[in-house]
């Protein structure tokens, strides 16, 4: 992100940065609270800085100024890898030479090189928000479409009740045992769960709060009620707190718990488990036991129940039977017999 700050100007708040002559640079917000400061101080510093725009950019030039936008977010270094892959085929071309078939030579020349269709699809989605970002921001008029490949369906493991616990009970290390009981018990995502600190642990009201106020995150996270196994796990864990996070070791907070759960899977014999499929069985199970959609969008952070939908859906096809039963054309004779002639 820019080096912009918000302050106080004549009662109200203002955005401020400092210029390329040194001098501090400031410019009040319409703005009532921080938070939509926040967003609107960086259009204002995007607009004000609009002269040192390049004119007519090519995509590297898009690009680095889009990841130096994102600043510390975590899509900043994801776009420094796509990067190496994106930039020696487009990098030389402006945002208008960009066409479908340009789209699918560079698919297929990824492709050729063993790369996956989700990691063509990811590379292709990177450069769609930097081109966006560019219209944004008014370096150029319009975007051009980005083609990109199906993002393809991964395979889901979704563990059964007896499974899960077996899981639980085979992480020997007391941070692994607490990190799954929260994945499985709230349906976070794994960054959310390390991210998670005490005062975020509200015990009076039973909630944890998985969001962040600083906005650093992209993916959705959400305030989720604790059910009672994962009451009891993060009293003891609390009592026991040596720092500020949830999920602690020796004293500080840990940047993978990778290695600790591949051992507990190994042991406890269950087959191969990814870290993300906890999630996945969370959603499925709220699902399969008549949870609403709704509500396990809402546990899940997502940003509205077509994304719970289209991720989980082919899990639960009882939802259609109904629309099925009236195909069945082997009994249709049946039941109009059963059912007497129509009047």
């Amino acid at each position: 992100m820019p080096e912009i700050s918000i302050g106080r100007l004549r009662g109200g708040l203002c955005v401020y940065w400092t210029g390329s002559d040194g001098k501090r640079i400031r410019r009040r917000l319409a703005a009532c609270t921080r938070k939509e400061a926040e967003a609107e101080a960086l259009e204002v510093y995007r607009t004000a800085n609009y002269a040192l725009r390049p004119k007519d950019p090519a995509v590297a030039e898009i690009w680095q100024l889009y990841q130096d936008d994102l600043g510390d977010k975590p899509t900043a270094k994801t776009m420094g890898y796509t990067g190496k892959a994106v930039l020696p085929h487009f990098g030389h071309l402006r945002p208008e030479d960009i066409t479908k078939a340009v789209c699918l030579a560079y698919s297929a020349k990824r492709r050729e090189a063993g790369k996956s269709q989700g990691s063509v699809h990811t590379e292709l989605g990177h450069l769609k928000s930097a081109l966006l970002f560019a219209e944004h921001t008014r370096m150029i008029d319009r975007a051009p479409k980005i083609w990109r490949p199906e993002k393809p369906q991964t395979d889901k493991r979704i563990l059964n009740a007896g499974e899960a616990r077996s899981l639980i009970d085979a992480a020997i290390e007391p941070h692994i045992r607490l990190a799954l009981i929260l994945l499985l018990g709230t349906g976070a995502r794994v960054g959310a769960v390390l991210d998670l600190t005490w005062d975020r642990v509200n015990f009076e009201r039973g909630a944890i709060n998985l969001r962040l106020d600083d906005g650093a995150t992209r993916k959705g996270r959400a305030v989720v009620p604790m059910n009672g196994g994962t009451r009891a796990a993060l009293a003891t864990a609390h009592d026991a707190a040596l720092s500020d996070y949830v999920i602690e070791y020796a004293g500080g907070p840990v940047g993978s718990i990778r290695k600790g759960v591949a051992g507990a899977v190994s042991r406890s014999g269950i087959g191969h488990v990814r870290i993300h499929d906890l999630r996945h069985t969370a959603a499925v199970t709220m699902l399969s036991n008549g949870i609403p959609l709704e509500k396990v969008s809402q546990v899940l952070g997502h940003s509205n129940t077509a994304v719970t939908f289209s991720t989980y859906g082919r899990y639960l096809p009882e939802h259609m039977q109904d629309a099925v039963n009236v195909l069945d054309f082997m009994n249709l004779r049946e039941r109009k017999i059963q059912n007497g002639p129509a009047k």
